[in-house]
């Protein structure tokens, strides 16, 4: 079974007793199939024939009939393979889910007020008229006019730079306000109306709305990771079934053998499960290695970025953790896959 990563070793079953004849009378001879059965069992737990040189593997008294290539044949890449791109689709849903919530916390009580008026000396007046008119009322914590250095630097990269008032586009007054609580529609309306009798022009926006599409990008995203996961289990779950079938194709003779010995097919299972098992750790650790260098990488790039929304994706020890548990997921499915396919295809075989 080399391209599952496993071979054939003596199985410690018990072997049926026959009782003796009695004495100066013939045996009860034993059937052909019975007997060829037990002579190929004499030679396979004596280490000869077809099982010869193969070692045991595992304990509790049961030997492994399959030869271990350890990271020979391809199932162990494969899961390598599959495990790495699952724990960077999890790490990255995790992060757009820190992102996320980072910011919604930090726009819930977040207002924007604009002053729209063409004429700056009066569009100025309206600004320090609504400030004062907004610290006035309840529930409200700040209210800061931004200046007008800050905007300009804000809009160079759309406008160019050396924009100045006198330009075509006249930029409005704007006003960051503080409110307790979420900006909700009924606080919105609050607003617009103690604002106007100072500033009529003025439009009271949540910061939270201006980045729902921005949200719902992110939310379409996390589904897409959760996606991919469910994707890479399911094709684990059929590599691991390939590996098994092939296997028991490879090796029927041996495990006919082990049958006529008395074994069992939870024994014979057992076997197949520990060797894909070993074969799925090993191969869950390479892709968790490689994953987590990928992660490190990719998340060092987005901290160049500077702050903003990518700030908040930081990693937290219970988002590694949740990503550890990818390669436990990934040897308990395949385990669990062999055992239940072998099992099935015994139930056909013999």
């Amino acid at each position: 079974m080399s391209q599952f990563g496993m071979n054939f070793d003596d199985e410690q079953v018990q072997i049926p007793q026959r009782p003796l004849a009695p004495t100066g009378g013939p045996a009860d001879p034993a059937p052909a199939a019975s007997r060829r059965g037990w002579f190929s069992g004499r030679a396979a737990l004596s280490g000869e024939g077809k099982l010869a040189g193969w070692r045991a593997f595992g304990s509790g008294g049961e030997g492994v009939l399959v030869p271990q290539a350890r990271l020979s044949g391809p199932t162990p890449w494969v899961i390598a393979i599959m495990v790495t791109i699952t724990v960077i689709a999890a790490a990255t849903g995790l992060a757009l889910r820190n992102i996320a919530n980072a910011a919604a916390l930090d726009l819930a009580g977040g207002v924007s007020v604009q002053i729209i008026e063409a004429q700056a000396p009066l569009r100025a007046a309206q600004a320090q008229a609504a400030q004062q008119a907004l610290l006035t009322l309840p529930g409200v914590i700040s209210a800061r006019v931004v200046p007008q250095a800050e905007l300009d630097q804000l809009l160079v990269p759309w406008l160019g730079a050396g924009m100045t008032d006198g330009d075509m586009v006249p930029v409005p007054a704007m006003i960051d306000v503080r409110i307790e609580g979420a900006a909700d529609g009924a606080r919105i309306a609050a607003l617009r109306g103690a604002l106007g009798r100072v500033a009529p022009g003025a439009r009271v926006d949540a910061q939270s709305h201006w980045l729902a599409p921005v949200f719902e990008a992110m939310d379409s995203l996390r589904w897409l990771a959760l996606s991919m996961i469910g994707l890479l289990a399911l094709a684990l779950t059929a590599a691991v079934l390939l590996s098994a079938r092939s296997a028991l194709g490879t090796h029927r003779q041996t495990i006919e053998i082990v049958h006529n010995l008395g074994g069992t097919d939870a024994q014979i299972a057992r076997i197949f499960q520990r060797s894909m098992g070993m074969d799925a750790a090993l191969g869950s650790l390479v892709g968790m290695v490689l994953g987590q260098i990928a992660v490190v990488v990719l998340g060092a790039r987005f901290a160049g970025l500077g702050a903003g929304l990518l700030a908040g994706g930081v990693l937290r020890p219970l988002d590694w953790a949740v990503v550890a548990l990818v390669p436990v997921a990934a040897v308990v499915l395949a385990m669990l896959t062999a055992r239940l396919s072998v099992l099935i295809a015994l139930r056909r075989m013999l």
